[in-house]
């Protein structure tokens, strides 16, 4: 696992959107260089959207946090959902293990001791910014420069799946001061849960 963990830290962060980019449906034949393309920018997006919109910034549509397990079986961190009121679960199984991978990694240059419950705290701040505000979601959409629809000179921006994750991701990053994207950790933890769920 070890070494796994090792070669993952290789790969740069834009790599990691790449691959979440990959493995979303819808685009499974999409050209690697436009994949490369929407992960750079929606990284940048929320890397930017964290200087504009800290968490600590007035939230219209504030989200209530609820500790709770269960993460390592679905292998999340965390999870927002808007209704019937906007909440943020924690998982703090799938937190705790994730604190114990750093050590073990020796990794807390770059996930400093309690950063993973911030990080997972901002990265679905970021989901909740998306959601409720019209602007910030055609900000991002616009910046990726998809085209869903194009009749004449008319265009109609396409939804990138996926990009909005890559912007979360970002945005804990940028808001946490971590050394390394939340995405590295994300795919060091899933190949930790399948590795103790194959002992």
């Amino acid at each position: 696992m070890r070494a796994d963990c090792a070669r993952l830290a290789e790969l740069d962060d834009t790599e990691f959107g790449v691959r979440l980019l990959a493995g979303t449906p819808t685009h499974e034949t999409r050209d690697p260089a436009l994949l490369r393309n929407w992960a750079a920018t929606a990284t940048e997006f929320g890397r930017e959207l964290a200087a504009s919109a800290p968490p600590a910034a007035d939230v219209p549509h504030p989200a209530r946090v609820v500790e709770t397990t269960g993460g390592l079986d679905r292998l999340l961190l965390a999870r927002y959902t808007s209704r019937p009121e906007p909440t943020v679960e924690l998982f703090t199984d799938t937190i705790a293990l994730g604190e114990h991978l750093v050590d073990v990694l020796g990794w807390r240059d770059r996930y400093p001791t309690g950063s993973l419950r911030a990080a997972a705290l901002a990265h679905e701040h970021a989901h909740g910014l998306l959601h409720h505000d019209p602007r910030t979601r055609r900000a991002l959409r616009d910046r990726l420069g998809h085209t869903a629809l194009r009749l004449g000179r008319l265009r109609v921006p396409g939804h990138v799946a996926g990009a909005d994750e890559l912007a979360a991701h970002a945005y804990a990053g940028a808001v946490c001061g971590l050394g390394r994207s939340p995405l590295l950790l994300t795919a060091a933890l899933m190949g930790a849960v399948q590795a103790l769920g194959e002992d």
